[in-house]
């Protein structure tokens, strides 16, 4: 019995993938069609069915980008580059989108140890460093074995070389994809999404105005309060606002 229910819930994984990659080619032929209304549609229900990547984000940023909707595009572009770090086209279109924006607001920048350790590392997500990890320790077993089971010296010594080699990688990449998560479940970032926003200077209404942003603007996240948020910006200015105003990436 818990066999055929593994299979049937195996079944529906399947059907609902074979759904939603024909739900994006449908979405690509309207977004090539001009059709980009339909297309946001179409993308967004891939979202809400559980499916997500860098190429979804992505054609949904530059459908939305058509229609001018800034906050949409930058956010959908911003989670591509989370998924994709280092994506050319994601980069240039990002650039663009930012334009449309109100608030000309410098990319955060990070300094110190931080700063160097994303700049290196930021050809791969933390996923995919894991998996680096998980087929480097394979590799390392598969030459480990040969290394044990070699009888002539030197192919022994080139074994055991290559199996070390493996077993760096293995445990360096491991290190870096986990430091990498806890690096961006530190660092929250979201996307303000009203036309304007006052941010105040405490969480409730009567409290002053610190400054105004507009949609677009990427704000840092650094603390959450009966329905308000905390942000801050680059140049280290703070305030409040509420929470049904952004986005978090």
């Amino acid at each position: 019995m818990k066999k055929l229910i593994f299979i049937f819930f195996l079944f529906v994984a399947h059907l609902g993938t074979a759904q939603n990659e024909e739900l994006f080619e449908r979405a690509n032929q309207a977004y090539a069609d001009a059709n980009y209304d339909e297309a946001v549609q179409m993308y967004t229900d891939i979202l809400e069915n559980g499916e997500t990547s860098a190429a979804l984000h992505y054609n949904l940023g530059n459908a939305h980008y058509k229609l001018n909707n800034v906050a949409p595009s930058i956010y959908h572009y911003e989670k591509a580059l989370l998924l994709a770090p280092g994506d050319k086209d994601v980069t240039n279109n990002l650039k663009f989108a930012r334009k449309m924006a109100i608030d000309a607001i410098e990319e955060p920048s990070e300094e110190g140890f931080y700063g160097i350790f994303s700049s290196v590392t930021s050809v791969f997500s933390p996923t995919t460093w894991a998996w680096i990890g998980i087929i480097s320790m394979l590799m390392f077993v598969v030459f480990f074995l040969g290394y044990y089971f070699s009888g002539k010296v030197l192919f022994k010594r080139i074994l055991f070389i290559a199996g070390l080699v493996f077993l760096f990688l293995a445990v360096s990449s491991t290190v870096v994809g986990l430091l990498k998560q806890n690096l961006l479940e530190n660092r929250s970032y979201a996307i303000i999404f009203a036309e304007e926003v006052e941010v105040k200077s405490e969480p409730n209404v009567r409290s002053s105005e610190v400054f105004l942003l507009h949609e677009g603007a990427k704000v840092k996240v650094t603390e959450d309060f009966q329905g308000w948020t905390e942000i801050e910006l680059p140049n280290g200015s703070q305030g409040w606002i509420r929470s049904k105003e952004l986005k978090l990436l």
